[in-house]
């Protein structure tokens, strides 16, 4: 014989949850009846053990040392390298040029407060890779990368090394966003109706200077001609020496020009072009 609910003469009363104090299964917690354990991760296991770390089954743990040895894999070293001896002997002979360095006691070279690093590869990359890729660094850029590597590291053009690194840095390359502001589109230019009414002007720099000192070239081209004047410089002349270069060569010879078409370098927006 098969029986339901509605066979029974029943009343459902609604009792809210404060009134409701007696406790039943439902309302018990599991942690009270039971005790579960779960085992450790794989990958945590790894980690304790590349830190010589293991699980105490009795007793209390009193402290944790930790220990650096990227200091201690800096100095060795600099016992068998060329370069290292070359500054001890320089300090043994009071040599100005080795003025900044110093030994401690233990015979390490320091230049200033900054511990310097050999000419090694591998460890410098070492030093590159733990201030760069490590968890606690999150790959900064090179100037934050240098700030932080030059408090306590030196080395020969160690600027330079770390943003060739940040620059060669794949995952930068694919994350860091440009902030410049979007160029637009391109602006067509007009064409010139007479010679050295419209000109254009820029540098050629990084030249190997000449027996008077000029290292670049300053080059003015008339956009209708496409004829030129190439005018030795020196990287360091200021605007006013510009200025009496160009009045000189270009404005004595051919007169103002309508338009000028240049860069945004430093000389050219000086307030003598406007």
């Amino acid at each position: 014989m098969v029986r339901v609910i509605k066979d029974y003469d029943l009343e459902i009363h609604y009792h809210p949850g404060k009134a409701n104090v007696v406790a039943d299964a439902l309302s018990r917690k599991a942690s009270c009846n039971c005790i579960s354990a779960t085992g450790l991760h794989e990958t945590l296991c790894q980690e304790m053990e590349k830190m010589n770390l293991a699980i105490v089954a009795e007793g209390t743990l009193a402290n944790i040392v930790l220990t650096p040895t990227l200091r201690d894999q800096v100095i060795a070293p600099q016992k068998n390298n060329s370069g290292m001896e070359k500054i001890r002997q320089r300090l043994k002979e009071n040599d100005p040029r080795v003025a900044c360095f110093h030994l401690d006691g233990e015979g390490v070279i320091w230049f200033k407060n900054r511990l310097v690093v050999p000419k090694d590869l591998g460890l410098r990359k070492q030093i590159l890779d733990e201030a760069h890729l490590s968890r606690y660094s999150i790959h900064p850029g090179s100037n934050k990368m240098y700030q932080d590597l030059r408090q306590r590291f030196w080395w020969t053009r160690m600027k330079r090394e770390v943003a060739k690194y940040v620059s060669e840095c794949d995952i930068c390359r694919r994350v860091k966003a440009s902030h410049l502001k979007p160029a637009g589109m391109l602006q067509p230019l007009d064409i010139p109706s007479w010679k050295w009414e419209d000109i254009s002007m820029d540098f050629v720099v990084g030249l190997p200077p000449t027996s008077k000192g000029y290292d670049s070239i300053w080059v003015i081209v008339v956009r209708l001609t496409i004829s030129a004047h190439f005018l030795p410089v020196k990287t360091r002349y200021s605007s006013h020496q510009y200025v009496e270069i160009y009045m000189a060569r270009i404005v004595s010879l051919h007169g103002v020009p309508k338009t000028i078409i240049s860069d945004r370098g430093s000389q050219f927006v000086a307030h003598f072009w406007e």
